[in-house]
């Protein structure tokens, strides 16, 4: 019992001596409330993020969103119960545990799982589905914890997300009238973004342009969706300028070349002809965003390996004891033990997928801690590439055994920003660890339901205008590549995959040397690829996101600093919500 006390202890500060101890007792951190707070907030916020990503591929870190939500309660009820406040380490544990629920998706809910339901043509069950996602999750938080110490305490990687999450904490304690004026703005985003969803779809229909007219085929519609404009006000204008490059040549360009010549087969009787062109569109859009994903991660791991010569700094010997080795072999035993029973994987691939998570982990932990943003999509196809050379022609193999890599690769480096802000504030590690696990159990649960109940028949639903699924799109075209090679693809796509492969090398290049000012007229491969994928009308939605809150911090920077995050969260969130449970009505 000593070994795991001092785990749970680790990373404590020392106390002075045992009187100031008895003067200034030990803050409130892994309590009841704390945990049962994250819990609950992340199985509300987790429906959000398998939603978006179903529609747009894109997921939204919630610590900030849960941390405010959290606040705005707690403050107000320990006064009126005359309870203890609610503290900053208890905050911290909220906000790791409903972050590590609401980031589930990124053990492959709405990529690799889904590609595999559209190749198969059914769903996993529901208890397997659950366990298999728990499991990807759960290495990644063990993958994370071994990371830790190299990438938290003994670098200097600054992990943005993880700061900010941290920089709100010390605001909302310093200045808790500022943390509940974001509060108010946050929820009266949200409900406005649930009543307007409300009018749209059961009240009245806002006008849209008749399905006769050519654009409104080609998916230039209007979409009044403000899930897709709070999402552009988070993502930035570069991308979403991308998107608006990308859907006006694929869909305004490409598409009726296609048509005219012959090459794509439409019929004027359908409302839209999404279906048929996406299907040739998917090719050099997947070829754009995987070529500028892979050019990106490239460019990452030879900047890493340049910066770090002889390997990592090497953990303190108290850094991980045997509890961590002991989750860890438990983890990642329960993952290679699924992928052989549900999947029929050998287990030799399936025994590979482990070390190829940690290496993808290392990699991927260094991208979010200098940018931020978790290359889950570029980490996705290193997976496939290396178990597309180690078992070739076996799509189920390539899919799964990449899930796990790619997936607790994607969840690890994503669970570093709650260590980096548990950091900032003096929390206990292992305590964190708690609350991860904790959250991945209650959002493996919630967010598997959630997408068993968006997407019951994932051959007639996903790839739709309703439901673009585009991450999922990449999954299963990159598997059916790896499997049966290029041969049913028509010479046409090929050639624009080609094109396409070129053009993301370049974007990518490009961003790596071009002075950051002037980024802003080279558009994103990632958004420019997924622009294809995806109806044009969302693409154009993103795009005036970003574009009314580049003019917010033009024309209000003060006002924008303060609120324009909490109304972009509210937006999604609001919508979002309503989406989930308006299949239920």
């Amino acid at each position: 019992m000593a070994g795991i006390h001092d785990s749970l202890t680790a990373g404590a500060a020392p106390k002075a001596d045992a009187a100031s101890s008895q003067r200034e007792p030990a803050p409130r951190e892994l309590t009841p409330r704390a945990l049962a707070t994250g819990l609950i907030l992340g199985a509300l916020l987790a429906p959000c993020n398998v939603y978006s990503g179903l529609k747009i591929g894109w997921s939204f870190n919630m610590s900030i969103t849960a941390l405010l939500l959290a606040f705005a309660f707690w403050a107000p009820v320990t006064r009126l119960l005359r309870r203890p406040s609610w503290g900053m380490l208890e905050s911290n544990i909220n906000q790791t545990t409903a972050s590590a629920a609401a980031a589930i998706t990124s053990s492959g809910l709405v990529a690799p799982i889904p590609a595999l339901a559209a190749m198969t043509g059914e769903n996993l069950p529901w208890l397997p589905l659950i366990v298999w996602v728990f499991s990807v999750s759960f290495l990644g938080v063990w993958i994370g914890w071994f990371l830790r110490p190299r990438m938290i305490e003994q670098s200097d990687l600054v992990f943005p997300a993880g700061m900010a999450a941290a920089q709100t904490m010390r605001d909302m304690f310093a200045h808790a009238d500022e943390a509940m004026s974001r509060v108010k703005v946050l929820m009266s985003s949200l409900v406005g973004a649930i009543l307007f969803n409300v009018l749209d779809k059961l009240v009245w229909q806002i006008p849209r342009m008749g399905p006769t007219l050519t654009a409104s085929k080609l998916t230039f519609v209007f979409d009044p969706s403000l899930l897709l404009l709070g999402f552009g006000g988070i993502i930035g204008l570069r991308a979403g300028l991308g998107l608006l490059i990308g859907a006006l040549l694929a869909w305004g360009l490409i598409g009726p070349v296609l048509i005219d010549h012959g090459i794509v087969q439409v019929s004027e009787s359908q409302v839209s002809w999404f279906e048929p062109l996406v299907g040739w569109l998917l090719w050099p859009g997947v070829a754009v965003m995987v070529a500028a994903s892979l050019t990106s991660f490239a460019a990452s791991l030879f900047a890493f390996s340049k910066h770090h010569p002889h390997g990592q700094a090497r953990a303190r010997a108290s850094g991980n004891g045997w509890f961590q080795v002991a989750g860890f072999a438990v983890a990642a035993a329960l993952a290679i033990v699924l992928q052989v029973i549900l999947f029929e994987v050998h287990w030799t691939m399936a025994l590979a997928s482990i070390p190829v998570a940690f290496v993808l982990a290392t990699v991927a932990a260094r991208v979010v801690g200098e940018t931020s943003v978790a290359p889950i999509g570029a980490i996705g196809k290193v997976s496939q590439l290396t178990f597309g050379a180690m078992a070739p022609g076996q799509p189920v193999t390539n899919l799964m055994t990449a899930n796990v890599a790619g997936g607790s690769a994607g969840q690890s480096a994503d669970l570093l920003n709650d260590f980096r802000a548990g950091h900032e504030v003096g929390a206990h590690p292992a305590r964190q660890v708690v609350a991860q696990c904790a959250g991945v159990v209650v959002g493996s649960i919630v967010s598997s339901l959630v997408y068993l109940m968006l997407i019951p028949d994932p051959t007639t639903q996903l790839f739709t205008p309703e439901w673009p699924a585009p991450a999922v799109a990449v999954w299963k075209a990159v598997a059916e590549a790896l499997s049966d090679g290029l041969g049913g693809i028509a010479p046409s796509a090929l050639w624009a995959m080609a094109v396409g492969g070129v053009l993301g090398v370049v974007l990518a290049l490009l961003e790596r040397r071009l002075d950051p000012k002037r980024l802003i007229f080279v558009p994103s491969g990632a958004a420019l690829g997924l622009a294809f994928v995806i109806p044009a009308s969302t693409s154009l939605m993103l795009f005036a996101g970003a574009g009314l809150a580049a003019l917010a911090h033009k024309f209000a920077p003060h006002w924008a600093a303060r609120f324009l995050l909490s109304v972009a969260a509210g937006l999604v969130a609001g919508e979002s919500l309503f989406g989930v449970a308006s299949v239920w009505f």
